[in-house]
């Protein structure tokens, strides 16, 4: 029996699986909650205010360090390879509890984006798992590997907004990842090793839609409130993601993912 057996409200089935800590059961609570939602059995409604944003639940591995602590190894190596695995595991495992959050902590939001983030944490555990299981056959787990926690870190700072977490979680720090994999993917060939190869394919070809609902629902929150998006954006930028642009962009996928030829200038300009 799971711990909102007893209500239909999706909020309260989105804070046992943002609570979670174990992986396993987190994939499991995911699976069904996306499924009690798709067929009608939970929704979005008033209830308790949502609770001050903490630390989201997780395993006690891996420890969390600061970005520069992870250490850095080639792709020569199995040992290598599973450290890439690895530390991309961890930043799907944190996009579970990031859309799942954002189920939780915005209120009074059209049904629509219920729908779309309820599908985001399925695919999110879905590539996990994935990753799990690459990890696995690498010799390695999830957890073997020091990680860090800058996701999350955004999440804190975006907890007040749903139009800063648009804003900032996935049309920034998740579209830093439709950039740096077509590379990753480039240098897992370049060692034969496909398998891994093909399943960041599969997690970049999803990733340009989750990217393209947080593109959206910035957009409708921006008219919510009178603002316009694209100043908007790079106000937000500025205040709190500047040192975060990077290039080269892999302009396409953002294209695909609802960004604007305008915005993608006034973004390469900052990275310069």
């Amino acid at each position: 029996m799971d711990s909102w057996s007893d209500s239909d409200n999706l909020h309260l089935a989105a804070a046992a699986c943002l609570a979670c800590a174990d992986p396993d059961e987190k994939l499991r609570l995911t699976a069904v909650a996306a499924q009690a939602h798709a067929a009608g059995a939970l929704c979005a409604g008033p209830g308790v205010a949502p609770q001050a944003i903490g630390e989201p639940g997780r395993p006690s591995r891996p420890r969390l360090v600061l970005p520069r602590d992870v250490p850095q190894r080639g792709l020569g190596s199995e040992e290598g390879r599973a450290a890439l695995v690895h530390a991309v595991a961890h930043i799907e495992f944190n996009a579970i509890n990031l859309a799942w959050d954002a189920v939780y902590r915005f209120r009074d939001m059209p049904e629509a984006y219920y729908a779309d983030w309820v599908g985001v944490a399925a695919d999110e555990a879905r590539h996990f798992a994935l990753l799990r299981t690459r990890l696995r056959e690498l010799g390695h787990d999830y957890g073997d590997f020091d990680a860090h926690n800058g996701l999350w870190q955004m999440a804190r700072k975006t907890a007040h907004s749903c139009l800063a977490r648009m804003a900032l979680v996935p049309r920034v720090l998740e579209a830093r990842g439709l950039d740096v994999t077509p590379g990753m993917i480039a240098r897992l060939r370049g060692v034969d090793d496909n398998r891994t190869a093909d399943i960041l394919e599969v997690i970049l070809r999803e990733e340009v839609a989750h990217v393209a609902a947080g593109s959206h629902w910035f957009a409708w929150c921006c008219e919510r409130e009178g603002r316009e998006p694209r100043a908007t954006f790079n106000d937000l930028l500025r205040e709190h993601a500047r040192g975060v642009l990077r290039g080269p962009f892999n302009e396409a996928a953002r294209l695909q993912a609802g960004f604007s030829a305008g915005e993608l200038a006034w973004i390469r300009e900052q990275a310069a």
